[in-house]
């Protein structure tokens, strides 16, 4: 279900590729994630405020105007079904450009293809998934608050990842990379992560303490990691505020 939460997403960001303003760092393709409605949510995509969402509770998408709401059932339905639905849509609020599903960056899946259909396959999978989500936000929410940090916590389309970045405003000229990842050649689950950096650099986490949860990557990435599967908030806070104890200390 990752791969099809993964894809399903993509026409959100194609949303904001194809409605709002190019931004260098591309965070017009970002999303926001509610832990009230399970959604993950574009950008405002006109003055108006509509939104276009994708619902991991019922696996549809949604258009959000001020009055309403029109849904799309993902499972059984095509790509070109969906684009078709998309434009339409846009058409009736109003919206002047067109929309393109025109991705300027590879996915670590086949090329999508018009007749490529989307299939539910796991409920309770996709349940485990947005309980996930809600998770990661709920952390983040709480370490940030806990720190007394200000950031952003949005999804990127790309690498699916939700995160958190951060100069810190201290004496360690340090800046922060967090958030929950999806499943990768480091990694067979969803996981915590935190990196720490000087400029672009990572720094090394040779020498830094043991972390109570989690450990410390040094190869490729580096950061601390701690898979998601059978852990609370709470857990995934303090792995979070000792991972970024340690590099302070």
């Amino acid at each position: 279900m990752t791969t099809q939460m993964h894809l399903a997403a993509q026409y959100l960001a194609a949303a904001g590729i194809s409605f709002l303003p190019k931004k260098e760092d591309d965070s017009h393709t970002n999303l926001g994630f509610s832990t009230t409605e399970g959604n993950m949510s574009t950008h405002p995509l006109n003055k108006e405020g509509d939104t276009l969402s994708l619902n991991y509770q019922r696996f549809t998408l949604e258009w959000s105007s001020k009055n309403s709401k029109n849904s799309l059932r993902l499972d059984g339905t095509s790509h070109s079904e969906i684009v078709q639905w998309i434009t339409q849509t846009a058409i009736e609020e109003n919206i002047k450009n067109p929309f393109k599903y025109d991705l300027h960056y590879e996915l670590p899946y086949d090329p999508i293809t018009d007749d490529f259909t989307f299939k539910l396959h796991n409920v309770n999978r996709l349940r485990e998934l947005t309980n996930f989500r809600i998770l990661a936000q709920l952390a983040l929410e709480t370490f940030l608050e806990n720190q007394q940090l200000k950031s952003d916590i949005r999804t990127w389309p790309h690498h699916f990842d939700t995160g958190a970045f951060v100069a810190l405003e201290d004496n360690t000229g340090l800046t922060i990379g967090l958030g929950l990842a999806i499943p990768d050649t480091m990694v067979n689950d969803y996981y915590f992560y935190l990196s720490a950096y000087k400029g672009h650099d990572g720094l090394d986490t040779a020498g830094l303490s043991p972390l109570t949860n989690g450990k410390w990557y040094n190869e490729g990435f580096k950061g601390a990691v701690l898979p998601v599967t059978g852990i609370d908030e709470i857990t995934a806070a303090t792995f979070l505020e000792e991972a970024l104890a340690a590099y302070k200390n």
